[in-house]
């Protein structure tokens, strides 16, 4: 299994390798870094701070999963375990991810171990919703962006894709007939079961998915945020709010198939094939993706200390 998940590692490392050898030589890195003056600045800290602020919302996304489950947590404490997982996941590329390590560390503390596991699951699978809805939304919203042919077509199709796949998951885990088959006594039968149970116990909390729901939604768009600003620092003024809100979405979604490292080359085309459209040179698509991918390394170094001593903390609860 640790063989297995070693290759997966390097042909993801080759894979991003390749695409950026593909697109870095077509970026005149001359023209696409922007004059320095205090805008500029000004715009990147709005950046920055739009970063942090939507991994805060998204430690407050996993809180409201983990309530729904009857795991109340203090927000502190899952914002300390996803900075951590953040760190791993961006630093250190090895065979155990971010989610692993926080759900390995959040279940040393509370002992549910397949409810934590759950949890994760379920967390992820609200941006299965939040995503598509924000770029439908936004297409509805500006109706030139629905005339961008290849570039709509595919946030369209991928946006539905992702809608429809989700339905399907969440009606197999719930179906007492499928997800309750999963449930047994071995290790990978309990985590699956739990998944099962808490899907079935948020179907009759509709409150508690509101709140995962709302959470999710303002995750996601701070991220967006966050690439809005990056663009203005970029003097990238082609691109207004409703084109960042139906194609950063999709860049999100496709950055979830597991073809690359960290996403790396996978969002830099993307953004190639939305922006593109709008009048937004191959070079400065690429490097609005490397700046995004940029902020995100620079607000996972807190995760650094988390990384540190949550494996302490971690020692001295399985004590």
């Amino acid at each position: 299994m640790a063989d297995r998940r070693s290759l997966g590692l390097w042909i993801r490392t080759v894979a991003s390798l390749a695409m950026l050898g593909i697109l870095l030589p077509r970026v005149p890195f001359g023209s696409v870094v922007p004059e320095w003056d205090r805008a500029t600045g000004l715009w990147l800290f709005g950046a920055l701070l739009a970063t942090a602020a939507g991994i805060f919302a998204s430690a407050l996304r996993w809180q409201a999963v983990l309530a729904g489950l009857g795991l109340p947590t203090r927000a502190r404490t899952l914002l300390h375990h996803y900075l951590a997982g953040l760190f791993v996941g961006n630093f250190l590329p090895s065979t155990i991810g971010g989610d692993v390590l926080r759900v390995r560390r959040l279940a040393l503390e509370n002992g549910e171990g397949a409810d934590t596991f759950a949890s994760v699951v379920l967390e992820r699978l609200s941006g299965m919703l939040v995503l598509p809805v924000i770029t439908l939304t936004a297409l509805v919203l500006n109706p030139g962006l629905r005339k961008l042919d290849t570039a709509s077509v595919v946030a369209v199709i991928m946006s539905v894709s992702a809608l429809a796949l989700l339905v399907v998951i969440l009606w197999m885990v719930s179906h007492p007939s499928i997800g309750g088959r999963l449930t047994g006594s071995s290790r990978w039968q309990e985590f699956a079961g739990a998944v099962h149970l808490g899907a079935a116990r948020f179907r009759r909390h509709p409150r508690a998915v509101m709140g995962v729901v709302t959470a999710a939604f303002a995750f996601q768009l701070l991220l967006v945020l966050a690439a809005f600003f990056a663009a203005r620092a970029l003097d990238i003024d082609e691109v207004g709010i409703t084109a960042v809100l139906a194609f950063l979405p999709a860049v999100a979604m496709a950055q979830t198939v597991p073809i690359s490292l960290g996403g790396l080359g996978v969002r830099e085309g993307a953004l190639v094939l939305f922006l593109h459209p709008l009048g937004v040179p191959t070079g400065r698509a690429v490097a609005l993706g490397l700046l995004v991918y940029a902020l995100n390394l620079t607000v996972s170094l807190l995760g650094a200390p988390s990384f540190a001593l949550g494996g302490r903390r971690s020692r001295r609860a399985l004590a």
